[in-house]
């Protein structure tokens, strides 16, 4: 059995459909269980307490592990849920890290998921690490206000950057989790172009069919309204990627075409595949 954790989120639901019908058993783990394919085994449980989880991992081979923001904070728990992982015997862990532990990799939580990876490395015989940029699906956040009054406000309107879709994610983890030829292997994913926020209203624009307001946001602006949703710490981080990008984070990461063969998707694509989202 296959266990993925954040199931229900951008990455972990198309994951699981992948090895579902790839003829594995999948448990798609997540704090509040949706809907899950055929044969799928749900399961209830909240990272943050690892031996919620131990029933499960006795019965798995491999373990993908997304961690969400808060879980590097006070109270969580990723190292232990690793040891745990390897106590129950699972053999491979393809870990979700982030592109900043190469490209900004002194900042606390980028030291964290540097930990954390060589804590996978360590405690099991095979593994892989998938380490994405930024993420199309952000622009969900612009669901509410662009079906309110056609109009979305950000930060750094021109300040572009690549931005991965999550249907690569999925796609590179589930190779990783499925064939052996990329173990020990860590690759970086982007989107095959750099866009601008600005830029990606454009592309929404296009898919709706729609004109749409851009609104720039001061960085304080901004700022207040992600620490809603994540630590303040990791909104600060983002900010100062998205505001002031170096030039490793504008690199085409190469890792889409290392594991799938072929270029990554882009984010015009993304968006005409979910503007029902925004409508």
């Amino acid at each position: 059995m296959i266990v993925v954790t954040g199931a229900t989120g951008n990455i972990g639901r198309p994951l699981t459909r992948a090895l579902a019908e790839a003829g594995e058993r999948v448990a798609a783990v997540s704090r509040h269980p949706g809907p899950v394919p055929d044969g799928v085994r749900p399961v209830a449980a909240d990272l943050a307490e690892p031996a919620a989880l131990e029933q499960v991992l006795t019965e798995a081979k491999a373990l993908f592990l997304l961690l969400s923001g808060d879980l590097h904070g006070p109270g969580g728990a990723p190292a232990e849920l690793v040891r745990r992982a390897a106590a129950a015997g699972v053999r491979r862990i393809v870990l979700l890290s982030t592109q900043g532990v190469v490209t900004r990799p002194f900042g606390p939580t980028r030291i964290a998921m540097r930990v954390l990876e060589d804590l996978v490395r360590a405690s099991v015989p095979e593994w892989a690490i998938v380490r994405p940029g930024g993420f199309a699906s952000n622009t969900l956040w612009w669901a509410g206000s662009i079906r309110a009054g056609r109009s979305v406000a950000a930060p750094f309107g021109d300040v572009a950057t690549p931005v991965v879709d999550p249907a690569d994610i999925a796609e590179v983890a589930a190779a990783c989790l499925l064939e052996d030829r990329h173990l020990g292997g860590a690759y970086e994913l982007t989107g095959p172009e750099v866009i601008s926020p600005r830029g990606q209203t454009a592309a929404l624009s296009a898919a709706l069919g729609v004109p749409l307001r851009f609104d720039e946001l001061s960085r304080e602006e901004a700022g207040a309204a992600m620490a809603r949703s994540m630590p303040a710490e990791l909104a600060d981080d983002t900010l100062d990627i998205l505001g002031a990008p170096n030039a490793a984070e504008l690199r085409i990461g190469p890792g889409v075409r290392e594991v799938l063969g072929r270029d990554p998707r882009s984010f015009a694509d993304w968006a005409a595949r979910h503007v029902d989202a925004f409508r």
